[in-house]
């Protein structure tokens, strides 16, 4: 795609929230015990009327299979929302967070499909610009009508490949932080996301389980990339018990390659 300005996405008619849809919980304590940082009463709105937009996005598109609320709580904000944890309080965890938490960042959701991570983030973070990128144009008119509804005006939707955006100069090394959440394999996420990192930008994979082969494997490509892994962090979720992992890449230095050349965003 060129770096000419993307017209307006249509917009599409979604019914109206429905009123007697089920309230999220609020969970005060467990998001203070897990991530030092809980929502305010503005922001807990914001997530109940996500719920909501999302519910009922789903009569239209098929968005996610996570709708019970504790479900969507955990597995949609909270995990969401734990990725940046480094970011979330001033007393940031020690190498990874290289500025003041409150300095404006400029974030971009490689393959955010209906919103997460990108979303929470812009709701918990409204000092930061997130980018929402997706390469299925139906997902973004929801989430344009979404930001809207929510009166969200710090992210905004762009539909584009992500091999194709690390070409791009007017996004190649311009983010202060990228996030990738179930989007391919880490090397994958590796070659899409240090591209677009300034130096000293931080790139935060979002994974499931983690092995020590893939820790190896992603070593040498993250060399080649000009980053550094600089930390991987578990975590066990706290409603269900799951394990969770956390991939910290630091961009250290400018590599010249052309990358990413993988297409693995469908």
């Amino acid at each position: 795609m060129s770096d000419l300005p993307q017209p307006d996405l249509p917009q599409p008619d979604l019914p109206p929230p429905d009123s007697l849809q089920p309230d999220l919980p609020a969970l005060p304590e467990i998001w203070h015990q897990t991530l030092g940082w809980q929502p305010t009463e503005a922001e807990q709105g914001q997530f109940q009327r996500l719920y909501e937009q999302i519910l009922e996005g789903n009569r239209l598109l098929n968005l996610t299979r996570i709708t019970e609320p504790q479900e969507f709580w955990e597995k949609h904000l909270w995990d969401s929302l734990w990725g940046i944890k480094p970011w979330l309080t001033n007393d940031a965890e020690a190498g990874i967070v290289s500025q003041d938490p409150q300095v404006p960042c400029k974030v971009i959701d490689i393959g955010t499909g209906c919103g997460f991570p990108g979303v929470p983030v812009a709701i918990a973070r409204p000092n930061w610009f997130v980018t929402l990128l997706d390469s299925t144009r139906k997902k973004l008119v929801f989430l344009d009508s979404l930001l809207a509804a929510l009166g969200i005006t710090n992210a905004q939707t762009w539909v584009e490949r992500a091999e194709q955006l690390g070409k791009s100069v007017e996004h190649r090394e311009q983010y202060d932080l990228v996030l990738i959440r179930a989007v391919a394999s880490a090397i994958v996420c590796a070659q899409y996301g240090l591209p677009l990192l300034k130096v000293g930008g931080v790139a935060v994979l979002y994974r499931g389980q983690w092995t020590e082969e893939e820790a190896i494997a992603l070593e040498s490509i993250v060399t080649k990339l000009g980053g550094e892994v600089q930390a991987i962090e578990a975590i066990t979720t706290p409603l269900s018990g799951g394990t969770r992992h956390c991939v910290y890449l630091k961009k250290v230095l400018t590599v010249q390659k052309k990358l990413p050349q993988r297409r693995d965003i469908g």
